[in-house]
């Protein structure tokens, strides 16, 4: 995994495809600051809003690092970078994306209940000054699937299976991707404040030896009942180590 340092917004971040970095770090001198919103507002209606936060906050919008959100339902694959065309059109505008390289980590999930009726967004993440010498990042979600071109199932762990061994080997891959970004960017799962996992499939029976013997919730374990966010992954996890946490 690579790792560029985006200085306009005080982070470092993992290369990844278009739509999204692998994970966000703060630089020294600043932190990750993590806002949640009391309900999760559509994409147009939120951007304003986070446009409005970080403003107000004295930030520039560079310094927006990472990003939740919630779709109604899984995307087809061509669904999917339809959508994802559409989302990095703002960040370009903010100066974050740019020659198809985008710092911003993202996770992207589809709640089985009360789901949004459009993509909305969550929670979103920005840097802002700090005296901490605590390092603090966001790790971006990612599912069962190889990063890199080419259908989505063609990359898939076991794909269309979803008995306790098949799920056994999502989630050991899965954590496996979450361990590497968590080096690439210079943190251990000591390091975490929150680990949160997505799947609509029983994977209580598998989470002591796949998940918390092996160190990765050391701040507990939050289960979404969620999709991830394309038609055919099963399970999806994601890593948060902001110093402060907000409600808006």
């Amino acid at each position: 995994m690579s790792v560029t340092t985006f200085a306009p917004g005080g982070y470092r971040y993992i290369d990844g495809p278009f739509q999204y970095s692998g994970g966000v770090a703060a630089e020294p001198g600043f932190e990750v600051v993590r806002a949640r919103f009391a309900r999760p507002l559509p994409l147009a209606e939120g951007f304003r809003a986070i446009e409005a936060h970080i403003g107000e906050a004295g930030r520039p919008m560079t310094s927006f690092c990472a990003c939740e959100l919630r779709s109604p339902k899984p995307f087809t694959d061509q669904g999917f970078i339809d959508f994802n065309r559409v989302y990095v059109g703002t960040l370009q505008r903010w100066g974050l994306f740019r020659d198809e390289r985008n710092p911003v980590a993202r996770t992207n999930v589809c709640p089985a209940h009360d789901a949004p009726p459009e993509p909305s967004f969550y929670a979103f993440s920005y840097t802002a000054p700090t005296r901490s010498a605590r390092g603090s990042f966001i790790i971006a979600g990612s599912g069962e699937a190889t990063e890199g071109k080419g259908a989505y199932r063609e990359r898939t762990i076991r794909p269309g299976e979803t008995g306790l061994d098949a799920m056994r080997d999502k989630m050991r891959f899965v954590v496996g991707v979450m361990e590497g970004r968590l080096k690439a960017l210079g943190f251990g799962w000591a390091d975490a404040v929150s680990t949160q996992a997505y799947t609509v499939q029983d994977v209580g029976a598998l989470a002591e030896k796949e998940v918390f013997a092996k160190g990765a919730a050391p701040g507990g374990l939050s289960w979404h009942f969620c999709r991830p966010p394309v038609a055919g992954l099963e399970y999806e996890m994601d890593v948060r180590g902001a110093l402060r946490e907000l409600l808006l």
